[in-house]
C-alpha cells in the first residue's frame, strides 16, 4: 500500500509555515493519540502516520528533499544516512513540547516519575451559598503520602541508581529509522530504585486515606464552575509530585429564584384587582424585600426589571438584574358574597362595549375568526 502525501496527512498546504505544521500535528495527535483511543488500532496507525509526516516536514533539510523526491528521498539509503540515530529529531522532545499539558503531567512527564492523578469532587450548594461564598469542610478518599517513609517508599530512606537507565529516568532505543526515548520501565522514570521497601506502603510511597480539607468557595460561583486546589489530588508514586483536586459546583434548584448567568428571575403572583387597579407589592431579593410598583391594567406575563438585584459573579464587575414576571392569580375558595360581587362585575362586560376592556381576548377572537374565514374560503 502506497504512503499518503505527508502534506495531505497533516491537512496543510505545501507552503505551510513551521507554526502551521505544528498546529496541524497537534490537532492530528490529539485526535488519534493512543491515550485517547485505547485499543483502537486504526487510530494508532493514524497517529504514527501523523508523527512520521511531522518528523519529516518539521525539519527544513528533510522537507526540501521530500518536496523534490517525495517518499523516495528516504528509501534505499537516500538522504545521507537517514537511518542513523541522529537523522531524526528525538520524538520524546517533540511529544514533550506538544503533549506536555495534555496527556499527563507537564514537561517533566517524560523525564521523571509520573505525578499523582487529579481527582474530582462534586460540591452541592444552595443559591445563597453560591452567590455569597462559603467555606466548607469536605472529606476526600484518596492516595495520600505515607507518613512512615515520607513518600519515598523506602524503609530506610536509601535509594540506588537504576541499573537500566543509570539514573537518567529514560531509556533510548532504535526503532527502524527512528531514535526514540521513553520513561524507564524499571524505575518508572525516577532514576532510582528501592532496595528496602517500606512495610506500610509496600514501596509505593502512598497509602489509602480519607483526607479532610477546608475549601473556600468564592462569592458568585455558578453551576458547573470548577475550583482547582493545586497539589491536593493523589500523591505521586514513590515521592512523585501530587495531582490536583478539582471541586465542581452543583447549585440546587431554588424555591423562588432561577439564575441565568448574572441575572435572577422570579414569578410574582398578584390578584385580579391589583392587576386592574395597580398597587405596590413587596418582592423578595437576595438582600431582602423591596417594593415593586404594579401599574394599572397590568397583564399576566408582564416583566419588570430591578437593576443590580441579581448576582455578582466571579467573572463580572457589577451585579446582574432581577426580573420579576407578574402572574395574575385567579381567586379560589370564594365566599357567597365574593361570588355575587364577581357575577355583578361580570354583567358590566356584556354587549359590544366589553371588547374594549379585554384587548387580548379581542385580538384572540379576531384571529380565530380570520382563521376560519381562510379555512372556509
Amino acid at each position: 500500500m502506497s504512503k499518503r502525501d505527508y502534506y495531505e496527512v497533516l491537512g496543510v498546504a505545501r507552503d505551510a509555515s513551521d507554526e502551521d505544521l505544528k498546529k496541524a500535528y497537534r490537532r492530528c495527535a490529539m485526535k488519534y493519540h493512543p491515550d485517547r483511543n485505547p485499543g483502537d488500532h486504526a487510530a494508532e496507525a493514524s497517529f504514527k502516520e501523523c508523527k512520521e509526516a511531522y518528523e519529516v516536514l518539521s525539519d527544513a533539510s528533510k522537507r526540501r528533499m521530500y518536496d523534490q523526491h517525495g517518499h523516495a528521498a528516504f528509501e534505499h539509503g537516500m538522504g545521507g544516512g537517514g537511518g542513523g540515530a541522529g537523522a531524526y529529531a528525538d520524538m520524546g522532545d517533540i511529544f514533550g513540547d506538544i503533549f506536555g499539558n495534555i496527556f499527563g503531567g507537564g514537561a517533566g512527564g517524560a523525564r521523571g516519575p509520573r505525578r499523582g492523578a487529579d481527582i474530582g469532587y462534586v460540591m452541592e450548594l444552595s443559591l445563597e451559598e453560591a452567590v455569597g461564598g462559603i467555606e466548607k469542610k469536605i472529606e476526600i478518599p484518596t492516595l495520600d503520602e505515607c507518613d512512615t517513609c515520607k513518600g519515598t517508599g523506602s524503609a530506610d530512606g536509601k535509594l540506588e541508581n537504576c541499573g537500566t537507565c543509570h539514573g537518567r529516568g529514560q531509556v533510548r532505543f532504535q526503532r527502524g529509522i527512528f531514535s526514540m526515548q521513553q520513561t524507564c520501565p524499571h524505575c518508572g522514570g525516577r532514576g532510582k530504585i528501592i532496595t528496602n521497601p517500606c512495610g506500610d506502603c509496600h514501596g509505593q510511597g502512598r497509602v489509602e486515606r480519607t483526607k479532610t480539607l477546608q475549601v473556600k468557595i468564592p462569592a458568585g460561583v455558578d453551576n458547573g464552575d470548577r475550583i482547582r486546589l493545586a497539589g491536593e489530588g493523589e500523591a505521586g508514586p514513590a515521592g512523585a509530585p501530587p495531582g490536583d483536586l478539582y471541586v465542581e459546583i452543583r447549585v440546587r434548584p431554588h424555591e423562588i429564584f432561577e439564575r441565568d448567568g448574572d441575572d435572577l428571575h422570579c414569578d410574582v403572583p398578584i390578584r385580579i384587582s391589583q392587576a386592574a387597579l395597580g398597587d405596590i407589592v413587596r418582592v423578595p431579593t437576595l438582600d431582602g424585600e423591596v417594593e415593586l410598583r404594579i401599574p394599572s391594567e397590568t397583564q399576566t406575563g408582564k416583566q419588570f426589571r430591578l437593576r443590580d438585584r441579581g448576582v455578582k459573579s466571579v467573572r463580572s464587575r457589577a451585579p446582574g438584574d432581577l426580573y420579576c414576571r407578574v402572574v395574575v392569580e385567579t381567586p379560589v375558595n370564594l365566599t357567597a358574597e365574593q361570588r355575587e360581587l364577581l357575577e355583578q362585575f361580570e354583567l358590566t362586560f356584556s354587549g359590544d362595549g366589553a371588547r374594549k376592556h379585554s384587548p387580548r381576548s379581542s385580538t384572540f377572537i379576531d384571529g380565530v375568526k380570520g382563521f376560519w374565514d381562510r379555512m372556509t374560503s
